[in-house]
Order: structure tokens, then C-alpha cells, then sequence
């Protein structure tokens, strides 16, 4: 057994762990009831309620982050949970009493956005605080696992509340969710992390500091553009392209469901592996190879003849992706400043809503045009090439953050 894998996780993580996935599910929950009730309304409106939510996020995400280093990320996760307490519960009051109009989903929208911009990068950063830089690996999968498993069970169960509630109860599950974090929060103590910025440095500043301290480290530049690529080329292909493959190919809706599921599948059996047993090998090079590994199942996705055929190709494209975020996020994570732990969150989150928001646009117009099999064909070409670039890094493949630097005992 191996160092790493015979050392216990902290209890303050697993009691931080145990509250986010249950604001996760919660929140999970939520964002189903908000968007299917703005659709009622209309494809215009459900339009405005998720931009309301992405616009304040992606322009406040930097400030955020700054604000997480500056007065402590667990200070903005407490302070965080109880506004949207409070929010969640008036909004529960009011949608009640009123129903759901589009002006309230709005506002609705741009409390979460808000909220997210400052919640996420504090969040993001409370691993590095509360575990030791070698079990940030185990760490991490094992948020990874719950979040998969998570994702896999909000959708039918946000289905089935709204079918019973609606937004009034699923506004009451999420405060009651956030009610528990802000408990955990309380009990909970970092035990690592650097001192704030200097006093006189200015939020401003402290924010677009993190645009220096991460593209011009040799380690976090690579890691952000391979994390970027991932966002650009992966996100779309399970959230717009498998719907619209599977529609173009005739498998219908139960055969898409299925391909999501395989690749959620394959996600959680990396997942799981790496926290049993902690880090797979080099972190750089295992990320470049799960990028490799991902583009041959996308690739097999788009060659696919069958439904059968498709969901083996996403079980493929699973492994590769579990492979890849289950060693590029302790990478980024174990290589971040103390001084810049929640900033540099921040930056990670904001080069992955720009680029899966960019990319979500392009190759929608590419799937309108040319079909969904070329726009599934683009994508494996993409992450192929930036996999192939993320071996020819000497700072990647060389780097031996977050594995154990004792002998492994056997």
C-alpha cells in the first residue's frame, strides 16, 4: 500500500466534502426548477434567466476570487450560505404568493450568478486548506465521485419535484441544504493556506494578479489551457452534441440517456480509483493522456453505427475524461501559491465558462451547417491536439505534484 493511500482524509474535509455535495444536489435541484419554469414563458425568456445567472458570474468571478484570499474563503462560504438562506426561503415565500413571472425568475437568476461568483473560487480552494498537498489527489476524486454521482441522480429528482412542488419546494430543499453546509462551515477549521495580500494592494488589483501569477507559471499556464480545451471540446460534446447526434442518427432519447450515463460511468470508476488508492502516476502526464484517451472515445462516438456502438465509444470517452480531471485539478491545485489559492480558483472557473460558452455557440453553427457528426469529428481533432501538446511539455511530463515523496511500501 502506498503512502498517500494508507493515510486517513481529514475529518474537516470529509465533513466539508459530505455539505458541498449537498449543496450540490440542491443547487442541482434548483437549476432544474428555474429553467423549466422560465420555459414556460418561452425560449426568450428561459434565454434572459440563464444569461442573468452566467453574466454576473464570468464578470465577477476575478473580484470573487480576490475577496476569497483576502478575507478568508471559509469567511465568503459562511457569509455566502446564509444570504442565500435567506434568499432562498423569501423566494419561496414570494413565488408562493405570486407565482413564478419572468421578473422574479430574473432576479432569481442574478442572485445566483452573484452568489456563484464569489461561492465558487472559495470553494474551489477549501481542498488545498484542508488537506495536506499529498492526499489532494484522493481529495479530489473523491469530490469528483460525489459530484458524478450527484449530476447522474439531480436530474430525475429535480424532475420529479417540480412535478410536485415546483419552485417554491425546490427553493426549500436548496435553503435546507444551505442550512446544513452553513453548519458544517461553522465546526469546520482550515489548517493550511498563506497570510492575505498586502493591505494596501487593492481588490482590483489583487483580482487581475491572478492573470499573472497563472500564465506565467511553467505549470499552470499548461494546465489552464489543457483545462480550457477540455471545457471547449468535452462539455459540449455530452450537453449539445450527443442529444443532437442521437437525434441525426435515430437512436432516440433513451439510447442518449444511456451514452450520458456510460460516461458518467466511466468518470466515477477513475474517480473512485484514484481516492482508494491516490494518484494514477505524474499528474501532467496522466492529464495529457486522459485527453488522448477522451478524443478516441468522441472519435468513436461521431463513427458509431450503432446505439451500441456509441455508448461503449462514451465509457471510453468516460475513463479519459476521469483520467484527465482526476489529475489535472490536484496539479493546478498543488501547484497555486497559498497566496493565490482562491484567485487562481477564480481563473480556472472563468477559462472554463468562456470557453465552453464560446465553443457551445461555434459548434452549434457548425452542427446547422455541416451536421452533428462533423461538429463531434472537430472535437476529437481539438483534444487530441491539445492531449498531443500536453505531452511535449517538459513541465508536465515531468512534474511529480501531489505524489508521495516517501518509498512506497509494498
Amino acid at each position: 500500500m502506498g503512502v498517500t493511500a494508507g493515510r486517513r482524509l481529514p475529518t474537516s474535509y470529509l465533513l466539508w466534502l459530505a455539505g458541498i455535495l449537498a449543496s450540490l444536489l440542491g443547487n442541482s435541484l434548483f437549476y432544474f426548477a428555474l429553467g423549466w419554469e422560465a420555459s414556460a414563458h418561452g425560449g426568450a425568456v428561459a434565454g434572459l434567466v440563464l444569461t442573468a445567472i452566467t453574466l454576473p458570474r464570468v464578470l465577477l468571478l476575478l473580484i470573487g476570487g480576490a475577496v476569497g484570499d483576502r478575507v478568508s474563503a471559509r469567511r465568503v462560504l459562511i457569509i455566502g450560505d446564509a444570504a442565500m438562506l435567506v434568499f432562498s426561503v423569501a423566494l419561496a415565500a414570494v413565488a408562493y404568493h405570486l407565482g413564478t413571472p419572468p421578473w422574479l425568475l430574473l432576479t432569481a437568476g442574478v442572485a445566483v450568478g452573484v452568489a456563484d461568483a464569489f461561492y465558487l473560487p472559495a470553494s474551489g480552494s477549501m481542498p488545498r486548506r484542508l488537506v495536506s498537498t499529498d492526499q489532494l489527489p484522493r481529495a479530489l476524486a473523491l469530490r469528483q465521485a460525489g459530484g458524478q454521482l450527484v449530476a447522474v441522480g439531480g436530474g430525475p429528482l429535480g424532475g420529479v419535484l417540480v412535478g410536485l412542488a415546483g419552485l417554491v419546494g425546490a427553493a426549500l430543499v436548496n435553503a435546507v441544504t444551505f442550512a446544513a453546509v452553513l453548519m458544517l462551515l461553522i465546526a469546520v477549521r482550515p489548517r493550511y493556506g498563506g497570510p492575505p495580500p498586502p493591505a494596501g494592494s487593492g481588490v482590483v488589483r489583487d483580482a487581475f494578479d491572478s492573470l499573472r501569477v497563472g500564465f506565467r507559471d511553467p505549470l499552470l499556464r499548461p494546465g489552464l489551457t489543457m483545462t480550457g480545451a477540455a471545457a471547449a471540446f468535452l462539455l459540449p460534446v455530452l450537453s449539445l452534441l450527443v442529444p443532437l447526434l442521437a437525434r441525426a442518427e435515430g437512436w432516440g432519447a433513451a439510447a442518449a440517456g444511456l451514452i450520458l450515463g456510460a460516461q458518467s460511468i466511466g468518470m466515477v470508476v477513475i474517480a473512485l480509483a484514484v481516492a482508494r488508492r491516490g494518484p494514477l502516476g505524474r499528474p501532467g502526464l496522466l492529464s495529457a493522456w486522459g485527453l488522448l484517451t477522451a478524443s478516441i472515445g468522441v472519435l468513436g462516438l461521431a463513427l458509431s453505427p450503432t446505439a451500441a456502438v456509441a455508448i461503449g465509444a462514451a465509457v471510453v470517452l468516460g475513463l479519459g475524461s476521469g483520467l484527465f480531471a482526476a489529475h489535472i485539478g490536484p496539479l493546478i491545485l498543488g501547484t497555486t501559491p497559498e497566496t493565490h489559492l482562491s484567485r487562481i480558483q477564480a481563473l480556472l472557473t472563468l477559462v472554463q465558462s468562456l470557453a465552453s460558452l464560446v465553443m457551445l455557440n461555434v459548434l452549434g453553427t457548425v452542427v446547422e451547417h455541416r451536421g452533428a457528426v462533423v461538429a463531434v469529428v472537430l472535437c476529437a481533432v481539438a483534444t487530441s491536439g491539445v492531449g498531443l501538446l500536453g505531452l511535449l511539455s517538459a513541465p508536465l511530463r515531468t512534474t511529480r505534484v501531489g505524489l508521495p515523496t516517501a518509498p512506497v511500501n509494498r
